[in-house]
């Protein structure tokens, strides 16, 4: 596993958070999402199923959940990278238990300084990280620098509901529920009122679209899952 870069003190500051709530992420992910994450990680991939991907970069993997779910694309290969040692220790776990390490392996690398050559990759995906990205529009550009030319980017991310009364009561089970639970089980209290903060920050529909166009990719499209809580951005490189 690739040792870690320099980063910067924020990145410094969310690797650290990751690295505490590591031991229980995939519980609260699956506990507080009441198991529907695992639902909008089969879509994210299966709409990458027409590209036929080959290699495959994972993005912010975290305990490579998604990078698993990618093998059902019959890739050659998946690469994930993350900048939190201890998730992808648990990553590492993951795929050893499953005899899957020929297929998938793992790097501690930054979103913002990728460890590739240029047009590497037949896709990339990333859930639930892009909002982390130190600096978003640099991590696109990368994103689309490691790509290779017909290849497509799947991002999952969470989303703002618009829809009364979905809207309200997803904020305030945003804002104050899962925050409260999220500080119990992991023991940072940062954690998951760092969540919220950050969604809701988070360029969203359109507005992330329009970032992606801007950023070169092309006939980029989203669609919302589960009435809006997460949407999946898809877009290509021509």
């Amino acid at each position: 596993m690739m040792q870690a870069a320099s980063y910067n003190p924020r990145q410094v500051d969310v690797r650290q958070m990751f690295n505490d709530i590591a031991p229980n992420y995939d519980f609260l992910n699956h506990f507080l999402s009441a198991g529907i994450d695992k639902r909008w990680r089969k879509k994210t991939i299966k709409l990458l199923r027409p590209f036929n991907p080959k290699q495959i970069l994972d993005i912010a993997t975290g305990t490579g959940d998604l990078a698993i779910e990618a093998l059902s694309l019959n890739p050659d290969h998946v690469t994930g990278v993350d900048i939190s040692e201890e998730m992808l220790k648990i990553a590492g776990k993951k795929i050893e238990k499953k005899k899957l390490k020929n297929k998938i392996s793992f790097l501690q690398a930054s979103s913002e300084a990728l460890p590739f050559a240029d047009s590497t990759f037949d896709a990339v995906t990333v859930a639930f990280g892009v909002r982390n990205f130190q600096n978003l529009e640099k991590g696109l550009e990368e994103i689309f620098r490691v790509l290779k030319k017909g290849g497509a980017v799947a991002i999952l991310e969470f989303s703002t509901p618009s829809s009364f009364p979905i809207k309200q009561l997803y904020l305030f089970y945003f804002r104050k529920i899962l925050p409260f639970i999220g500080k119990i089980i992991s023991k940072n209290k940062n954690a998951y009122k760092y969540l919220p903060e950050t969604v809701l920050a988070f360029p969203q529909g359109k507005e992330f679209a329009g970032l992606l166009e801007k950023k070169k990719f092309s006939k980029v499209r989203f669609v919302k899952l589960s009435l809006g809580i997460c949407s999946v951005y898809i877009a290509g490189k021509l």
